[in-house]
């Protein structure tokens, strides 16, 4: 509100602008109703993305009115003639605006998803500003506004230096236009030195290391290994250290009397909070970590990074980086994906990498000789029943305890893997070592075996470290898998972040163009021209310089955050410029020569067009701040956003009169 004052000086005219707030407000809420919308986190976010742009149409509107009444006009003739003469220009300039996020509404895959109420909330917010300004703004001004001038500036003296500095633009169009585009072009080939990636890095409080320790290792051992993380652990970060909670042993309940038989003793979980102000990102300990730990034989570890809410829907739950190789033979794929994984520990851009093939149970396997076992009458169910029995007992009956019945289960004492074959299998009343008809095999069973379209996978999963940008590490990856030779009838894939980055991307792209196009329609049907809206959409490109640059400045890489962002500027960066061409038109068909009619219409609408920018841009600072958990989630829209309209603003007011004046053939 105050630069509102600032640049109006009529506190009227600033506490119109002000009510216009609540009342535009209380109408987005009643369309939200309707439309059956809630308050979540994506539609409280559309309300304070659309609040900077809540109060650009009353602006606009009430500095029109202003300037009237400056000029000598009575009140109620100003507030008609100004609405009117901004009227149209507004209309469109917010039909450009709602227009883009209909792509966005209707585009498939995550990014439709998540923004689509976002969207219909911005759609309403501006749907209701506009007919605040056009029916309640022209009313509230004749009520609260004087018909005397508040300034002794008469309105066609104001920003004589302006004008005197796009009359010598205007002589040098043709550099301008020149060193525009240069600028354009130089952003688009910082584009790859940004980088981008599927969703912002967000600081998550809590991360988890998974043990492994050998077969067969006690659980007292366990602990004690626990323990010693722990210590290791307190010793690098115990400052940032909220809690560490550990379980040492199995964490899942045994469901079935087959789970009964692994105890999975050897292995643990250690979860680490951190405090609130820790200064450590979870991943660069997470690194730390994985090379004090790596050291130690016969210990799996594995480190899983906790993501946010909105992560975990949008993201994979897993490992940013995840490589699928497809096949039939599972021996194959074992020895694949542990050759990828060897290229990748050559890597030092990556850490905690592992396999689906990994950490396997040890199992028995048991290879009946059908002969001997018939020669002997025993059959395959006989040896299956006595072995259950044997190893995990038989129940033989119930027991009442205190009102709850209890089985009673009779076990042989247990046996190592080795006595196995001293089994007796009983046939008849003859006992029949298990040996004698069988053989036995150790080895590990996987965890899980994946499929694919009827096809066997494998996975290797990694994390990346800080200060490289995910896309960059992604063309690195490619780069060591490009030497890797596969048989017939196998390949590799990218999964993870990296395939729902660019499934987004690509529709993200679509989106913008199909934005694009709609806006050129709505101008060329608002100006009934096919080269006006060209001047016009120009000021896209220009907007993209920003975009770039403040992703440059702050060293962060555009995400699909930053896209809806680039997306929502296609139809805000142009409303300044749709406010100049309708002006200039104006003007022109009052009989004013072209470069008398630009400098005037430039001049007039200076003053609203640097109001409704600012207005934009100060809403949206408190998303850059950081405010909150999942701010960094939300802070790359509003850094688009703003980032575009600085430039596009200030670019506006040089490069598009000059652009203007070139397409404009009439005389």
């Amino acid at each position: 509100m105050l630069i509102l004052f600032v640049f109006l000086r009529r506190i009227g005219a600033t506490a119109i602008i002000s009510v216009s707030i609540p009342i535009s407000v209380i109408a987005t809420f009643t369309l939200m109703y309707f439309k059956g919308l809630t308050l979540n986190i994506m539609t409280l976010g559309g309300l304070a993305l659309g609040a900077g742009m809540l109060v650009d149409n009353s602006i606009v509107v009430v500095e029109s009115i202003v300037r009237n009444i400056e000029s000598g006009m009575g009140i109620k003739d100003s507030a008609a003639r100004g609405t009117a003469q901004v009227s149209g220009a507004i209309t469109a300039a917010t039909i450009t605006t709602i227009i883009v996020f209909l792509p966005i509404v209707y585009i498939h895959g995550v990014a439709g998803e998540l923004f689509k109420d976002q969207a219909l909330t911005v759609a309403f917010s501006l749907l209701s500003s506009l007919v605040v300004a056009v029916l309640v703004i022209p009313m509230l001004s004749i009520k609260t506004l004087k018909a005397r001038p508040a300034v002794t500036i008469a309105p066609e003296e104001r920003f004589l230096n302006y004008g005197r500095f796009l009359s010598r633009v205007l002589k040098k169009r043709w550099m301008v236009i020149g060193c525009s585009a240069l600028i354009v072009a130089s952003a688009a080939l910082l584009i790859p030195v940004v980088g981008n990636e599927f969703i912002p890095d967000t600081k998550t409080n809590e991360f988890s290391i998974n043990l492994e320790l050998p077969s067969g290792t006690e659980l007292k051992r366990t602990a004690r290994t626990v323990e010693e993380i722990e210590d290791i652990t307190r010793a690098l970060f115990g400052n940032e250290i909220n809690m560490i909670y550990s379980v040492a042993g199995p964490v899942d309940q045994i469901t079935s009397e087959a789970a009964a038989v692994f105890h999975d003793e050897n292995t643990a979980t250690v979860k680490i909070i951190l405090k609130n102000n820790h200064r450590t990102g979870s991943r660069v300990m997470i690194d730390r970590l994985s090379r004090e730990l790596s050291g130690t034989a016969g210990m799996d570890v594995q480190f899983v990074e906790d993501k946010s809410s909105l992560q975990s829907i949008l993201g994979t739950g897993s490992a940013p980086v995840v490589i699928e190789v497809t096949g039939h033979n599972l021996s194959r794929l074992k020895s694949i994906t542990r050759e990828i994984k060897e290229k990748l520990q050559t890597n030092k851009d990556l850490f905690n990498i592992e396999t689906t093939f990994e950490g396997g149970r040890p199992e028995i396997e048991i290879h009946i000789d059908r002969t001997r076992a018939g020669l002997y009458g025993i059959g395959i169910d006989d040896i299956t029943t006595q072995l259950k029995n044997r190893l995990m007992g038989k129940t033989a009956g119930s027991w009442n305890n205190n009102g709850a019945k209890k089985d009673i289960t009779i076990r042989f004492p247990e046996s190592s893997a080795g006595e196995l074959g001293n089994f007796y299998i009983n046939k008849n009343g003859s006992n029949t070592l298990l040996s004698d008809i069988s053989t036995s095999v150790k080895g590990y069973a996987p965890e899980e075996i994946n499929r694919r379209n009827q096809k066997r996978t494998g996975m290797v999963s990694a994390y990346y470290k800080e200060g490289k940008t995910f896309n960059h590490v992604i063309g690195d990856i490619e780069e060591q898998l490009s030497s890797l030779e596969l048989p017939a009838d196998y390949a590799i894939g990218l999964l993870g972040d990296e395939k729902k980055r660019r499934d987004s991307f690509e529709n993200l792209k679509f989106a913008l163009l199909l934005s694009i196009v709609l806006v050129y329609m709505v101008l060329a049907s608002q100006f009934e021209s096919l080269t006006k809206p060209f001047s016009i959409l120009l000021t896209i490109p220009l907007a993209g310089v920003g975009v770039v640059a403040i992703f440059l400045a702050a060293g962060k890489p555009l995400s699909i955050m930053a896209y809806i962002g680039i997306i929502m500027l296609a139809g805000i960066a142009v409303n300044d410029s749709i406010i100049l061409v309708d002006t200039i038109s104006r003007i022109r068909r009052a009989g004013n020569a072209k470069e008398p009619a630009i400098i005037k219409a430039a001049r007039q609408r200076i003053r609203p067009i640097i109001m409704t920018s600012a207005t934009t841009i100060l809403a949206l600072l408190p998303l850059t701040l950081g405010f909150g958990e999942g701010a960094d989630l939300r802070a790359p829209m509003a850094l688009a956003v703003i980032g575009g309209l600085v430039t596009s603003t200030i670019l506006t007011l040089v490069v598009i009169p000059c652009v203007y004046y070139v397409l404009d053939r009439s005389e």
